[in-house]
């Protein structure tokens, strides 16, 4: 059997292409030098890749340009589609999964799929639990350096996203992207069953809910259900008593934030709606509503037994008990029902007056 002798050209061929595989230096110092022959290059950034110029080509730069070395760092691959370039082919095949919609980078847990393999990494850390990422100030702990940044703001009060039309700023650019549709009145996201249209998309989400009935959230102590987690949250306050939101004033406790707001207002005398037509105040919208329809004589909630109607639901509510015979209302003292709350209250002076 006869074997090819190698030519000492094939020989050199060889030769050179194994010493373009070496051409990339990993860097894993903060401040190192790369050189050949007579030429260096400082490179500054902790973990990065330089690419090594042969000699003849870099006496080339340095005669044409006064630094020669600035050609070192072009962005030699760029996208076809959108032109974007990119300083290495990895980065670029990584940008043209954008265009394809390719996800190779799947979770072997929940079989989700992903475009970057870091994407997937950081998936992973919803099935371990691990946060690596933790507040130097409260300790709270976070699964992405991003969440972490943007956690940190709230210590240090940083608002860097204003918005042109009213100052107000933010801290994350996506809410002040959201803000700017209240000026714009931009609502993209429309429900294709009755057109109604919105700004955000969990708001069309938890729209679409009323039409489809679906109440993923229950209640482990009643049973009750809800559409969305936060009225969950909130329903749970009545089982556990919990009051987290606390009057400076008077000390009275609330479930929600928003109460205590109303509350305050009691303390402050500020009632900042107003009726166009009397110019009486209210310290509550749906206070100013209702009084609207004594103006316009708007009645929307009426009886199915007598035809009835009030302004009132409440008003309803109490107005049917008087057709079905409910008396929800036990006085603890003699066990006497009544109809309404007020009733009860008017009735519960009497055993009041006999203990004197």
């Amino acid at each position: 059997m006869e074997f090819l002798r190698e030519e000492p050209e094939d020989h050199q061929i060889k030769e050179e292409q194994e010493d373009l595989k070496h051409q990339q230096i990993k860097v894993e110092e903060k401040e190192v030098y790369c050189s050949q022959g007579e030429e260096q290059i400082e490179l500054k950034q902790e973990t990065d890749t330089c690419m090594v110029v042969p000699v003849d080509e870099q006496t080339d730069h340095t005669e044409s340009e006064p630094n020669g070395n600035q050609d070192i760092f072009q962005e030699p691959f760029s996208c076809v589609t959108c032109l974007k370039s990119f300083s290495r082919k990895q980065h670029l095949t990584g940008h043209m999964r954008t265009h394809t919609g390719e996800k190779p980078f799947s979770c072997v847990n929940c079989g989700k799929s992903f475009g970057y393999k870091l994407a997937l990494t950081q998936h992973m850390m919803i099935h371990t639990g691990q946060k690596p990422f933790s507040c130097v100030n409260c300790g709270k702990s976070f699964g992405y350096k991003l969440a972490l940044t943007q956690h940190m703001m709230i210590h240090t009060g940083e608002k860097s996203f204003s918005c042109v039309n009213c100052g107000k700023s933010f801290s994350q650019k996506t809410n002040l992207t959201k803000h700017m549709m209240i000026h714009t009145g931009e609502k993209p996201f429309s429900c294709v069953t009755c057109g109604k249209s919105f700004s955000q998309k969990p708001h069309l989400t938890q729209h679409m809910m009323i039409h489809t009935g679906e109440k993923s959230f229950s209640c482990v102590n009643c049973g009750k259900s809800f559409s969305q987690k936060t009225h969950l949250t909130k329903h749970m306050m009545i089982h556990t008593g919990e009051k987290p939101f606390s009057c400076v004033n008077c000390g009275k406790s609330f479930s929600e934030k928003q109460h205590l707001t109303r509350h305050m207002m009691i303390h402050t005398g500020e009632k900042p709606f107003s009726c166009v037509n009397c110019g009486k105040s209210f310290c509550q919208k749906p206070g100013l509503t209702q009084h609207m329809m004594i103006h316009t004589g708007e009645k929307p909630f009426s009886c199915v037994t007598c035809g009835k109607s009030f302004i009132r639901k409440p008003d309803l509510t109490q107005h049917i008990r008087i057709h079905t015979g409910e008396k929800p209302f036990s006085c603890v003292t003699c066990l006497k029902s009544f109809s309404n709350k007020h009733n009860l209250t008017k009735h519960m002076t009497r055993h009041t007056v006999e203990k004197l």
